[in-house]
């Protein structure tokens, strides 16, 4: 047992994970599929922009001049119009990376309840679904990821848990 909980908090802690000895200790005793619950958070958090990278900022823009009215355009128009206003990049960058961590959030939350129960077409009302491990084919298994909302803030990259970043003066 002692030498399963010290290959999986090495685990935990070759893949970035703050406090690996938890991550681990809590899947071994608890037996709450945590490298599954790491992993998709640690690949979710991997969608949000970086804080020190805002050169998505330019790409945006240019998409939507190339197509004004295509999907997504409205964000590079948005920006645009930031940066005539004098808005600073890095303000930018921390609104929409809050946004982003606060759709993961949102999501983690939809996977453990679905919320169809206030549904007016009560056809619907008990359906549901969730995130589950699958087996070395790729097949669903019967163990469910669940809880992930309360890990979100604790896999933040920047180990800040999306607090402001210190600004220099």
């Amino acid at each position: 047992m002692a030498d399963q909980d010290h290959q999986l908090t090495e685990l935990f802690r070759a893949l970035g994970a703050q406090r690996p000895e938890q991550w681990a200790s809590s899947q071994i005793q608890e037996k709450i599929p945590q490298l599954h619950r790491y992993l998709f958070l640690k690949q979710a958090w991997a969608q949000v922009v970086d804080e020190t990278d805002d050169s998505w900022i330019e790409r945006i823009i240019e998409s939507a001049r190339r197509n004004p009215e295509g999907p997504f355009s409205g964000q590079g128009h948005a920006l645009e119009r930031m940066l005539s206003l004098g808005v600073d990049r890095s303000n930018i960058v921390d609104l929409v990376r809050c946004s982003q961590a606060e759709m993961i959030s949102g999501l983690c939350y939809l996977l453990d309840d679905p919320s169809l129960y206030d549904e007016e077409d009560e056809r619907v009302r008990d359906t549901g679904w969730c995130l589950v491990a699958t087996d070395e084919n790729f097949e669903p298994t019967r163990e469910i990821i669940g809880g992930l909302h309360e890990s979100v803030l604790d896999t933040d990259p920047t180990g800040r848990e999306m607090r402001p970043r210190k600004r220099s003066i």
